[in-house]
């Protein structure tokens, strides 16, 4: 009986990272590489019964990244160790997103190689915001979230990590950039993260960026009116319903030395200007 009992909860442990193949078969992606991979980017998705189960998942992942000589990168990499964080700041804070344009596109015309446009992304992102003293918050598919004590440095990262980009020698050609969004608030710190329309604002203001863009919101634009550096403006784009939002929002596109300055108007839905 307790063989069996063993055997059942091993079951439902490896039912968490399990998958069909072509063919119809029940595998799981710790025999494969590629799903190795993907245990790893979705690891935080998944709910387990208890810690241990969770602890002894972390282990056997690591275990097979190991065996296929994958490092695992963010915050899959500090969940899996274990590492702590700092602690996050709270009260009036200021948010960064960003996210690759159409990373879809990219996946499809790389394949596996786009594991290297991201983890390169990661890396360029990471320390642009390590440098302008914001901490990560969460990092999850192609998106990035950090947060900042003061709006200038979020300003200072987002200037960074895209003259960065423009810079990074991109493998097989391919054309990577990221969409930057900027939001000032006063979110609720949670044990969990963030809460509050703060957070679902830097989304949405994020959203509208294009590639190469930073957008910055009303209150972020207010935030850093006084401290922005000589070579550095900020061109309102016009006031705009965001999906969710309960007030319209206005849009700031950031300008800065080496960075485009000439991009179409907000990706929102027609209609949504205010």
């Amino acid at each position: 009986m307790a063989t069996l009992r063993s055997r059942t909860r091993r079951q439902l442990r490896d039912s968490a990272f399990a998958y069909v193949d072509p063919s119809g078969r029940r595998r799981l992606p710790i025999h494969d590489e590629a799903h190795v991979r993907n245990a790893l980017a979705r690891f935080d998705q998944v709910s387990f019964h208890d810690d241990a189960a969770r602890a002894q998942a972390r282990i056997r992942l690591l275990r097979a990244a190991k065996k296929y000589g994958i490092v695992p990168i963010g915050f899959i990499d500090r969940q899996l160790r274990g590492q702590a964080s700092p602690a996050l700041p709270s009260g009036a804070v200021t948010f960064l997103l960003t996210d690759i344009e159409d990373s879809t596109g990219l996946v499809r015309e790389l394949g596996d190689g786009y594991a290297t446009i991201l983890a390169d992304v990661r890396r360029l992102v990471r320390s642009a915001v390590r440098r302008a003293g914001g901490q990560e918050v969460d990092a999850r598919a192609d998106e990035y979230f950090a947060v900042f004590k003061a709006t200038g440095s979020a300003v200072a990262a987002a200037i960074s990590v895209q003259r960065a980009m423009l810079g990074h020698a991109w493998p097989s050609g391919a054309q990577v950039k990221l969409r930057v969004g900027i939001h000032a608030g006063r979110p609720t710190l949670t044990d969990s993260g963030y809460v509050g329309l703060a957070v679902h604002a830097t989304q949405r203001v994020s959203a509208t960026a294009h590639g190469g863009q930073v957008v910055l919101s009303r209150a972020a634009a207010r935030s850093v009116a006084d401290d922005l550096p000589d070579d550095v403006q900020l061109v309102e784009l016009g006031t705009y319903r965001l999906k969710g939002m309960p007030e319209p929002e206005t849009l700031f596109q950031l300008h800065a030395d080496g960075l485009p300055d000439t991009f179409p108007p907000p990706r929102l839905p027609e209609g949504a200007r205010a």
